[in-house]
């Protein structure tokens, strides 16, 4: 179940990155930084960063860039965290 959560939210982040820069693109109505960074931190931090580098979106974009490089590395500390305390 937790496993399906991640593939969808991950999915719904890398979207949500290609959507923003099409829409940049075009020069019509973006996706809130907010919204994207929101996907990322409720668990599609790796969707969001492989958007980033296909879409090559945000990827100088400050603060965006290491807002989201620290939601991946606070993201990856409870990984790690959790699975030494599982054994």
């Amino acid at each position: 179940m937790i496993l399906l959560y991640l593939l969808a939210v991950n999915l719904a982040a890398f979207a949500a990155m290609g959507l923003d820069k099409s829409s940049a693109i075009r020069g019509v109505e973006r996706i809130p930084e907010r919204t994207l960074l929101t996907l990322a931190a409720v668990g599609g931090s790796l969707g969001a960063l492989a958007a980033q580098q296909v879409f090559r979106h945000k990827t100088r974009k400050q603060p965006f860039a290491a807002w989201l490089l620290g939601i991946v590395a606070v993201q990856a500390a409870l990984v790690l965290i959790a699975s030494r305390a599982a054994g």
